[in-house]
């Protein structure tokens, strides 16, 4: 049983509970070896080095101490070197100085062969000496005191003396490896032992127990021995296969990191054993800008690129954290251990730095991000399958608000049971026709003030938006059911419905003479299959409507994707005369550029800005730039939230051409909105006001 404390070479801090808990096994264990090496009787001790059973057992002791028998991957303190059955064979002939000395010169040629740290070795010394003094110490109890000069062959009668001294030779070992290796990974040694005694016993039963037929071998038939390295590479052969079938199971095949299968079980584990003042932290990591690379440089490129971040992780996180690939370019981190929600933020953003820095392949740099979810437990979830739902929802905020690391909110999360059932509702309400659309005129702002009793004149058109009224909760607001909508299946259902009744409602003002154009907001997600100017195509035709009657209303999110340009489905609309316009201008990251190559006619101020323009200068600037850059590209620009005669006149005065808000008039069902819009037309014409020229479809 060998001591996994660590691959790197920087030995433990000094102070801390791991290098006491090494300090004082190498000390007691050195002790040991040095009582154990004056015990030594200097004439028989010479004249065993002199024959070739001591340098046949030598080379055995060292060749068994090169490589571990590995049984599985899972097993948290490494393997058992063949080794040991040699060593306690020598234990029972030849007694506990030669045995120590062999091994420990064993355990010193493996330190220098793998450039093990020096105080690796010590350990591996100490607790090796330790170990085998326990064995001695049984065997002495049974009155057997092997030695150069008056060697031991166990017989039949001695077998409970060689059991016992077995046990107690596997359970010193197994004591202080799993110690050290709890302390090292800051895990419960309750937790190690569980995982790896079990694996490591068995291996145990088989080497030690065929040390007492070496021993009659070496007493009879000394140059025999070396035949038991027959049945060792049988053990290392099934062993091996056994690990790779093991490793197979449980690790992913590119990275060589544990997959989901390794990761539920050591999420499990950390669960069962977590205290009651820590936490268990679950990470998700989603690379950004990762298909750009697969695309560009092909998959091979993008392979080495996945194992080169599974190896910046593995080596951001703590010893005894688990770093697993759950698929693409989606990675999960394991923290069995984490104080609270700052340690955890503390650690996501060690590992967004490890991501962030240049990688260079194929002569060019690419510069990766990541986003990283964060899901505790208690705090949100009591098991696997919930802290990974959860870390995954955490995850997909980071990426949407280009935040890079977010911690699990239960007021965002639109997979809550409350949520879901809301989910479950709005689709009864899609087919039982329990939404209604409500409307609100976009009035011209040039135009005087006054004019059928409120600020504003021609109508240009109106905006279409959804209002439901729950037969239980009552009114629900957009803002609840939307975003819920556009995380499924129903946004698509639910944006054909509202064009649908648009439509309807249009061709009812339309054929009745107030030919008023209806915006209908739309998702990016709806521009992205053929089904939209299909439907839109459709119902025109249908029921006899000019392009012109409709308009489609988008984000400016869709500016920061490179795919919304190359769409058929926005080619579509152009040629079938629909109008675009785009909703909520700046509070996106839209460039001169992308604004002109999306085929818009109308830019809509987001209301934020234009409700504090008469208390602020700095959004007054803001408001007269985005006028005057639409004005320049030729774009009929809307303030939405216009809530006062000031801001009225003020958007007036800088040229603004339409505003929309309470001023005017709030959202208003179909019929109120016929009776409105009747009237003002009326008042209107009654006032004289001529309509603006591009202003064709006004009433």
């Amino acid at each position: 049983m060998t001591d996994p404390t660590d691959t790197r070479d920087t030995g433990p801090r000094a102070g801390t509970p791991l290098w006491a808990f090494l300090a004082g096994v190498t000390a007691i264990g050195f002790t040991a070896l040095l009582v154990a090496v004056l015990r030594l009787d200097p004439g028989p001790s010479t004249e065993l080095v002199r024959t070739p059973l001591f340098w046949m057992l030598a080379v055995l002791v060292i060749l068994g101490e090169l490589r571990p028998v590995m049984v599985s991957s899972a097993t948290a303190v490494g393997g058992t070197y063949p080794s040991a059955m040699f060593t306690f064979a020598i234990l029972l002939y030849l007694g506990l100085p030669v045995a120590v000395l062999m091994q420990a010169a064993a355990i010193i040629v493996n330190a220098m062969v793998t450039r093990k740290a020096w105080h690796r070795a010590m350990f591996n010394v100490a607790q090796s000496t330790l170990a085998l003094t326990a064995a001695a110490v049984v065997i002495g109890a049974f009155g057997h005191v092997p030695s150069p000069a008056v060697p031991w062959v166990p017989s039949g009668d001695d077998l409970l003396a060689i059991v016992l001294s077995g046990v107690a030779y596997f359970t010193t070992r197994a004591a202080l490896v799993c110690g050290a290796v709890a302390l090292h990974e800051r895990r419960s040694i309750l937790r190690v032992l569980r995982a790896s005694v079990g694996p490591q016993a068995l291996v145990y039963a088989g080497l030690l127990g065929l040390a007492p037929l070496v021993v009659v071998v070496m007493n009879h038939s000394p140059g025999l021995v070396p035949l038991f390295v027959a049945p060792l590479a049988a053990v290392y052969f099934t062993a091996t296969l056994s690990m790779r079938r093991d490793h197979q199971a449980l690790h992913d095949e590119l990275t060589g990191l544990p997959n989901r299968k390794m990761l539920i079980v050591s999420t499990e584990e950390a669960l069962a054993e977590s205290r009651q003042d820590e936490r268990v932290g679950l990470f998700l990591i989603d690379l950004d800008r990762f298909k750009e690379v697969n695309d560009t440089m092909g998959h091979p490129v993008g392979d080495r690129l996945l194992q080169l971040v599974a190896h910046r992780l593995t080596h951001s996180v703590r010893p005894g954290d688990v770093v697993a690939r759950l698929g693409g370019d989606e990675f999960a981190v394991l923290l069995p251990s984490i104080r609270d929600a700052h340690a955890a933020r503390e650690v996501a953003a060690r590992l967004r730095a490890a991501l962030t820095e240049p990688v260079r392949l194929e002569g060019m740099s690419f510069d990766l991000d990541g986003s990283v979810g964060i899901a505790l437990f208690p705090d949100h979830a009591p098991d696997f399958e919930l802290l990974l739902q959860r870390a995954d929802v955490a995850m997909y905020l980071a990426k949407e608000g280009r935040t890079g690391v977010e911690i699990y909110q239960p007021d965002k999360d639109r997979n809550s049971p409350e949520r879901l059932t809301l989910l479950g509702d709005l689709r009864r309400a899609l087919d039982g026709r329990e939404l209604c659309l409500h409307y609100q005129p976009k009035v011209a702002l040039a135009c005087d003030a006054g004019a059928a009793g409120g600020a504003g004149g021609a109508v240009y058109g109106v905006e279409a938006l959804l209002r439901w009224r729950h037969p239980i909760h009552g009114a629900i607001g957009p803002s609840d059911f939307i975003p819920l909508a556009e995380q499924s299946y129903l946004m698509r259902q639910l944006t054909a419905y509202v064009i649908d009744e648009a439509l309807e409602q249009a061709a009812r003002w339309w054929h009745t003479g107030l030919r008023v154009q209806i915006s209908v907001n739309i998702s990016a997600r709806d521009l992205l299959g053929h089904a939209l100017p299909e439907q839109l195509e459709a119902g025109l035709a249908r029921l006899r409507l000019p392009p012109s009657a409709i308009q489609l209303e988008v984000t400016e999110r869709i500016l920061t994707g490179e795919q919304a340009y190359t769409q058929e489905t926005i080619k579509a609309l152009a040629a079938l005369g629909v109008p675009l316009a785009l909703d909520d201008f700046g509070t996106g990251y839209s460039s001169l550029i992308r604004l002109q190559r999306l085929a818009v006619s109308e830019v809509k101020i987001d209301a934020s800005f234009v409700r504090r323009m008469a208390d602020s200068a700095d959004d007054e600037r803001i408001v007269r730039s985005i006028v005057d850059l639409v004005r320049s590209l030729g774009l009929r620009s809307v303030a939405e939230g216009v809530e006062s005669e000031a801001v009225a006149l003020r958007l007036a005065e800088i040229g603004c051409d339409l505003g929309q808000g309470w001023l005017f008039c709030e959202p208003m069902p179909a019929a109120d909105a016929t009776a409105w819009l009747r009237e003002r037309l009326a008042a209107v014409q009654e006032l004289g006001h001529g309509l603006r020229p591009e202003m064709t479809q006004s009433v």
